[in-house]
């Protein structure tokens, strides 16, 4: 029996007295203070944060349950935009949307500096339910990044698929790893050697740690050639945004297949409208029921893309959807 499984892809929107007090914290501008040298009021008020934000999971019922990365004010460039040898230049478009992170240009060896483990471990101390790892995808990464250290592509794409891994090893243990890979979907490789980089890179950061990765494109489908290198990777599960592209999406996966588990996108990330519990089960079954060839093990149900565009009350009333759509069904009697 397929094992039905609630969590999100994380990067959750910060909680209104957070937004008032970092702002009153960091002033009006948006400040360096999320590089590992903040003040001690802002480390407290990331913590409390972090704290919110999986109470509010762990109310919720989520069976997966992530960080929140309320600290992530670059979005998935986060990782990056905090590192010793990465300096953070012009403010850039992130993807096609009205929000904005800062350009981070790699100067410098992408050593792992333990930013992105230390989040993880300290989440461990706000749940006992099982804990997911949020991670941007590796080529995700170097598709938002500038490269002025290694002066190649696949030098590049590998060198950001090391420091991911490294980051990836040094987190506790978890349940579950997801690597977000939107760029994937928005703007993938132009040729056959860069689609064929991609699992190696993919590969690469799997290998880092003992729990199930899903790689988790969104905002559309993957091009069908690329959907074919990735499931060359050595991966548990792979991701299917149901809101943005559901016929692409179940092409690809009647065509090409599947992994053994699949992370289906089935209440939507960007709009205020609030999905039910049986909305989500019945477009589970919708996919489903296209895909008979393809025997799933267990299915992630998910938001389609990271949660920092809703307001913090649709947010909530989602979280509590997905949690509700994943618990056994009431029996009449």
């Amino acid at each position: 029996m397929t094992e039905l499984v609630s969590t999100t892809p994380g990067l959750y929107p910060l909680p209104d007295w957070a937004k008032d007090e970092l702002r009153a914290l960091k002033g009006n501008q948006k400040e360096d203070l999320v590089d590992g040298s903040e003040n001690a009021e802002t480390v407290q008020t990331y913590e409390t944060v972090r704290e919110d934000l999986v109470e509010r999971q762990t109310r919720a019922g989520l069976d997966r349950v992530v960080e929140g990365q309320g600290r992530w004010d670059d979005m998935l460039a986060h990782p990056l935009a905090v590192h010793d040898s990465v300096e953070t230049r012009g403010i850039v478009r992130y993807y096609d949307n009205n929000n904005f992170y800062r350009e981070p240009v790699v100067t410098g060896e992408l050593t792992p500096d333990g930013d992105v483990a230390a989040e993880v471990a300290a989440a461990t101390e706000h749940t006992e339910s099982p804990l997911q790892a949020v991670l941007p995808g590796p080529y995700s990464l170097a598709d938002l990044a500038t490269d002025e250290q290694y002066g190649d592509e696949a030098a590049f794409l590998n060198a950001v698929a090391e420091f991911l891994a490294g980051e990836a090893a040094r987190s506790p243990e978890v349940a579950t790893l997801f690597l977000l890979e939107p760029s994937l979907v928005t703007d993938p490789p132009e040729t056959d050697d860069g689609h064929e980089r991609v699992p190696a890179a993919l590969d690469t950061v799997a290998a880092a740690v003992d729990a199930e990765v899903v790689v988790y494109p969104y905002w559309g489908a993957l091009v069908e050639n690329l959907y074919a290198h990735v499931m060359d990777a050595d991966i548990d599960a792979l991701g299917f945004d149901l809101v943005s592209a559901p016929d692409a999406n179940v092409s690809n996966a009647q065509e090409y297949g599947t992994p053994a588990d699949v992370a289906l996108g089935v209440v939507d990330g960007q709009n205020t409208r609030v999905e039910s519990a049986e909305t989500v089960r019945e477009r589970v079954d919708w996919f489903d029921d296209r895909t008979p060839q393809n025997q799933y093990d267990r299915v992630y149900a998910t938001l389609n893309t990271e949660a920092f565009y809703l307001p913090v009350n649709r947010f909530q009333e989602k979280l509590t959807t997905l949690g509700a759509a994943t618990r056994p069904r009431e029996v009449e009697v």
